[in-house]
């Protein structure tokens, strides 16, 4: 039976800490990275929709569909993500957060579109991170959530920073209606479809 070329695969991961988000790479200065091709044997025609980078964990939805792909990485699907920020965030901080901080993107001076924000009121449940963050003998830490439409490289990082509470730990917790849940550092789960709607 000859396999139905319009099938796509789809899979929801948990990118842990120090990975790529990328399957292989032929530069010689990578061969000593971690590549997402080596948690799972993923279909031929595979990408991440959308990437986080080495140091930054969490929810990573990876596709064959270029259609599904363009769609999720658009302004009309949600990212939240958890940041674990140096220092006890304060509510003017997270004021600015909500409407949007001028960032700089490829040396270019960028105000942030104005987005939901707010302080986690208890350390989220996330799985043990690879590299131990520094504990509070350096200095309190806190979490905030913050839930983009966009996604600049490294924005998150840069806008906690600009208000004054660089990001020590950053997790995606999840994309559209799809939460990492349970899931822990390096899992992947097959799905029939992202439940995204496609317009």
């Amino acid at each position: 039976m000859i396999a139905d070329k319009t099938t796509h695969r789809h899979f929801i991961i948990f990118k842990p800490f120090g990975y790529l988000s990328q399957f292989a790479s032929n530069d010689s200065k990578q061969q000593s990275k971690k590549f997402l091709g080596s948690l799972h044997d993923f279909p031929e025609g595979i990408m991440a929709i959308g990437r986080l980078d080495e140091a930054s964990e969490g929810l990573l939805l990876l596709t064959t569909d270029g259609k599904t792909s363009a769609h999720i990485n658009s302004q009309k699907v949600d990212k939240e993500y958890y940041a674990q920020v140096d220092g006890v965030i304060t509510n003017e901080a997270i004021e600015q957060l909500k409407t949007g901080v001028n960032i700089t993107v490829e040396g270019e001076l960028y105000k942030t579109k104005p987005c939901q924000a707010f302080k986690l009121k208890s350390i989220p449940d996330l799985p043990k991170r690879a590299k131990k963050i520094r504990d509070d003998r350096h200095g309190p830490t806190s979490w905030v959530s913050i839930t983009l439409n966009e996604g600049k490289f490294r924005q998150v990082r840069k806008m906690t920073s600009v208000v004054g509470f660089p990001t020590l730990r950053l997790v995606r917790v999840r994309v559209g209606a799809i939460y990492v849940n349970a899931m822990d550092a390096g899992d992947v789960i097959e799905v029939d479809a992202f439940g995204v709607s496609i317009v």
